[in-house]
């Protein structure tokens, strides 16, 4: 059976609650597609009925894709185990909530296949007219400074790094998934600074996106973590630690 064109990897922790319509909207938009897509499920040692539903997905959806992490490692570990053992020629990643609706990927697609690029990230930040519900002030200002952080420390003229839509070219990018080391919210910043440390095109889309407010970022632990993150970050790359 020849690889599909299409992988679509997904990430989720104790998602019960909002992974149906998520696999139904998935289902939805594979089934518009002329190529074949393949679908990656990454429970991330939920607790909940998370793995049960990816169980019946995958007996609906027949070579769907379910990979378990026997414990929680985290949101940046499991995209990371995604992308790794994904088979398409370009992988997308998308949060479990789709906050970015997954309708949105054809924006990435037409941008990777027409830009020459290894990289089409979904953006909120260009164009803040497609955002429908906004987070509350204090997480949307609190994502600005961490983005100027983000540019101070990796160089990246990126306006958005945190949005939970991106789409890679597999084999221009791998590289740059087997070198990540951070397992948590704060590893998009390192894979884009990967990405470009080797020579590849990171395109930046305006996406249509609404807030969920049922997220599992913690204000302040992880906002400390991802800051922590970006210091080693920057200390790998000027002691030499990360190459091709």
């Amino acid at each position: 059976m020849s690889d599909p064109y299409l992988s679509i990897v997904i990430p989720a922790y104790n998602e019960a609650l909002r992974l149906g319509k998520t696999l139904a909207e998935v289902q939805k938009y594979a089934a518009t597609k002329q190529f074949e897509v393949e679908v990656v499920l990454v429970d991330d040692g939920s607790c909940d009925r998370t793995p049960n539903l990816f169980k019946e997905f995958q007996t609906f959806r027949p070579g769907t894709r379910v990979l378990r992490n026997e414990v929680n490692r985290g949101k940046g570990f499991s995209v990371r185990r995604g992308v790794l053992e994904s088979r398409g020629k370009v992988v997308l990643f998308t949060d479990a909530d789709l906050s970015a609706p997954i309708e949105e990927a054809d924006k990435l697609l037409a941008a990777l296949e027409s830009g020459a690029a290894d990289a089409a990230i979904g953006s909120r930040a260009l164009d803040r007219t497609l955002i429908g519900v906004r987070q509350p002030w204090r997480r949307e200002y609190a994502g600005r400074f961490f983005n100027l952080l983000v540019r101070l420390f990796t160089g990246l003229k990126i306006h958005d790094t945190q949005c939970g839509l991106k789409l890679f070219l597999r084999e221009t990018t791998r590289r740059a998934f087997q070198l990540q080391r951070v397992e948590r919210f704060g590893f998009d910043p390192e894979v884009l600074f990967l990405i470009q440390r080797f020579g590849g095109k990171i395109i930046e889309v305006p996406v249509r996106w609404n807030d969920n407010p049922a997220t599992k970022v913690h204000f302040l632990r992880d906002s400390a973590l991802m800051f922590f993150d970006l210091i080693v970050l920057r200390w790998r790359a000027w002691a030499g630690g990360i190459s091709a």
